[in-house]
């Protein structure tokens, strides 16, 4: 009787078990690659087993130092940045009364999120060029500073990819977490009005812990994905650009350079393999923790 009643349920739910199969399931069987030398006139399966060669290609080159580095300290910054900013954009927004002018706010911060990084890369070239940029040729002539060759400079990309990323992806942890706050039962605040906090302590002892699941889980799928990089902004961005890739080479860039540019399907598919295996035992790690914490906490 119950399997009945949720059949509908299961029915809604079939297109998305599709998609999931055919998207994330089945592609798993291209794991194989990364321990095979491939031969393409033998095929996939016929090729030799060269067991972990693949990934000690990977290792012994200071690539998988650079890469690594770079994948976890971009993204923990950027989770870091991104909820921190997120929340405060969505408690100010909570605070304008009027709705058309909160709905208009919303909508720009919201912009950015939906504009293609090629197109955020041209953006940001039309700023950092080095012939016809509007940084070089309007605002450090007016500091009184010496024109800057952006897309050779290493050490400027760390603060140019992080503002990027900032600008563009706040607009959308914007939405979610405002939408948390409203949800927040009115009467909590009307008392605490009544307690004499003020707006601060409201958000500190009302705003911040109501919403806590929500930026718990949506840090959760954060670092589940902490080994996975916006691909347009680190290759797109910095225009591929090798005299920086010391500071814009993460997993993603690398995986595709040496696909597309060298060929190395093995390879490839080894540092894939690493990328996948080290964010799910993130996820796993995180996740172990959160609970432990809510359990703790659950005990006082």
């Amino acid at each position: 009787m119950k399997l009945k009643r949720a059949l509908p349920l299961f029915i809604m739910m079939l297109p998305g078990l599709i998609y999931l199969l055919i998207n994330n399931y089945l592609p798993m069987f291209g794991l194989i690659i990364a321990f095979k030398d491939i031969n393409f006139a033998k095929g996939i399966l016929a090729s030799d087993w060269i067991g972990f060669k693949n990934f000690e290609y990977l290792f012994s080159t200071r690539d998988a130092f650079v890469i690594t580095r770079n994948t976890i300290l971009y993204n923990s910054g950027f989770i870091i940045l991104n909820t921190v900013l997120a929340i405060a954009v969505a408690i100010m927004l909570n605070e304008i009364k009027n709705k058309l002018a909160k709905g208009f706010y919303q909508s720009v911060i919201l912009m950015p999120f939906l504009i293609s990084m090629v197109i955020v890369s041209y953006l940001g070239y039309a700023f950092l060029s080095e012939d016809t940029g509007y940084l070089n040729h309007t605002i450090l002539p007016l500091l009184g500073l010496d024109e800057v060759s952006w897309y050779s400079e290493a050490k400027y990309w760390p603060y140019i990819l992080t503002f990027i990323n900032m600008w563009k992806g706040i607009g959308f942890l914007c939405v979610i977490y405002l939408a948390a706050i409203i949800g927040i039962d009115q009467e909590f605040y009307e008392a605490a009005t009544l307690d004499g906090a003020n707006k601060w302590k409201q958000i500190i002892h009302i705003t911040i812990p109501s919403i806590m699941p929500v930026i718990i889980m949506m840090t959760l799928l954060a670092i589940g994905r902490i080994f996975y990089s916006d691909f347009g902004l680190f290759y797109q961005v910095p225009m591929n650009s090798g005299a920086i890739y010391d500071t814009t080479n993460v997993i993603d860039t690398y995986v595709y350079r040496g696909l597309i540019q060298l060929g190395d399907i093995g390879m490839s598919a080894a540092a894939g393999l690493y990328q996948s295996v080290v964010g799910f035992i993130l996820v796993l790690v995180s996740n172990y923790l959160v609970r432990r914490k809510s359990k703790d906490n659950a005990l006082f």
